[in-house]
């Protein structure tokens, strides 16, 4: 998976907004104004942090070695950096995706996700 095929599925998903709020490089994306997916775009490989509950994390960076590990200057314990454009599997990252979302959506506010739903 390339940058843009991530952006684009991404974007794909209801409320979700993107951003530059750390600087050109790192391109942010929200959902309800809460971050659920960070992309470096000067990273080679390329490489995106995502929200990952906390025993799944631990499961994927052991089978995942050195593809996805401990998000760098984020919580090691809910968030993962994964090489998206390395040998993890497509269908993984579109989950993990899914995953990261869902996270942020349920741990919104009972008005902001109504918000959501009417979107």
């Amino acid at each position: 998976m390339n940058i843009e095929e991530f952006r684009d599925y991404c974007l794909a998903k209801k409320g979700v907004t993107e951003s530059f709020p750390f600087g050109e490089q790192t391109l942010v994306f929200k959902v309800m104004g809460k971050m659920f997916a960070l992309a470096g775009l000067e990273r080679i490989p390329a490489q995106v942090n995502l929200k990952c509950d906390p025993e799944r994390s631990a499961s994927l960076r052991e089978q995942y070695d050195g593809l996805i590990y401990g998000a760098f200057h984020m919580s090691k314990l809910h968030w993962n950096t994964v090489e998206i454009d390395s040998n993890v599997p497509r269908d993984l990252i579109l989950n993990l995706i899914d995953h990261s979302y869902d996270l942020v959506v349920g741990g919104l506010t009972r008005k902001l996700k109504d918000e959501l739903s009417g979107l």
